[in-house]
């Protein structure tokens, strides 16, 4: 009976996490997907130079998507240090023993960047196929 009880309680903060994650991961990539395409208005004159001078598309594509990875990257190793020192005082104030997982740690920071690559595709597709003399005009 405990032990039903207990798996019970686990079994539904599992889901309550699960929910969480989805959510913050949801809002994180639509957060990205903002800054990017900001940043494509801020900068089209530059992608119009950039592209005046023989950019090619994939290139500025690349540069964009790279720049949505780094903001996704760095935003998934500040969650992990702060979820893993978290979790470290949890298990400091409880019996609750803390085990960390490499395979977790990876598959969590590959989430994070899958998170800027998807959220970044769309703004970076839209700076790569600006023409030249219409972005150079932009104010």
């Amino acid at each position: 009976s405990y032990l039903s009880t207990t798996d019970r309680i686990l079994g539904g903060v599992g889901v309550v996490g699960i929910v969480a994650a989805s959510i913050s991961l949801l809002v994180g990539g639509m957060g990205i997907m903002n800054i990017m395409s900001t940043s494509v208005l801020e900068r089209t004159r530059e992608i119009g130079l950039r592209k005046a001078l023989g950019a090619r598309r994939s290139d500025i594509l690349w540069q964009f998507l790279l720049e949505a990875v780094i903001i996704s990257g760095i935003g998934g190793l500040i969650g992990l240090l702060l979820g893993g020192g978290s979790s470290f005082i949890i298990a400091k104030f409880t019996n609750f023993p803390l085990i960390p997982s490499p395979l977790a740690i990876i598959a969590a920071l590959l989430v994070s960047v899958l998170v800027g690559i998807l959220s970044g595709y769309l703004p970076a597709r839209r700076a790569a196929g600006l023409h030249p003399v219409e972005a150079l005009r932009y104010e």
